[in-house]
């Protein structure tokens, strides 16, 4: 069974009794690797799967978990699915997708991290939690009233124009 499966096993196979220490593991592991792969920036992190795991003292299939996270950030994303534990990869990480990505998820714990500072200025930082919080506002557009011009621009009112057949 390949790694990508397990971890997706693993996942939903938690319980209301055993998510809590799931989360505490794998949001810990998850730091950690956040927390070193921004203290290296601008190098581009690259190895082998098992070795890179073990590097961090966690479970392959852990992070595989964190692959998987990481995935929809990268510039290409990897074949998962093909991953074992000697798959050798690199992480071709889109820092302003990552960030935008982590506050989407709401991971305050990742997006709160000091080491940011060494990849975007506290600006930038900002410029990008605004696109998120513009990306997650409603614009409603105003209500057509019955009797209002229609926008057509005919000239009638909307309820014997266009407002006819809605």
């Amino acid at each position: 069974m390949s790694l990508h499966r397990r971890w997706s096993e693993w996942i939903g196979g938690q319980t209301d009794d055993t998510f809590d220490a799931f989360w505490e593991e794998y949001s810990s592991a998850e730091e950690r690797i956040y927390r070193d792969i921004l203290q290296r920036y601008p190098a581009v992190p690259q190895g082998i799967l098992g070795e890179l795991a073990e590097s961090y003292g966690i479970e392959p299939v852990l992070y595989m978990g964190f692959l998987d996270g990481i995935n929809s950030s990268l510039k290409e994303p990897l074949p998962l699915e093909k991953f074992d534990e000697q798959s050798e990869f690199t992480l071709d990480i889109d820092y302003d997708v990552l960030l935008f990505n982590m506050h989407v998820a709401a991971a305050d714990y990742l997006y709160g991290l000091e080491e940011w500072d060494r990849v975007f200025s506290a600006d930038e930082q900002e410029a990008i939690y605004s696109r998120y919080r513009r990306s997650k506002t409603v614009i409603r557009e105003p209500k057509i009233g019955r009797n209002d011009p229609c926008p057509c621009g005919s000239g009638k009112k909307y309820k014997k124009c266009c407002g006819k057949d809605a």
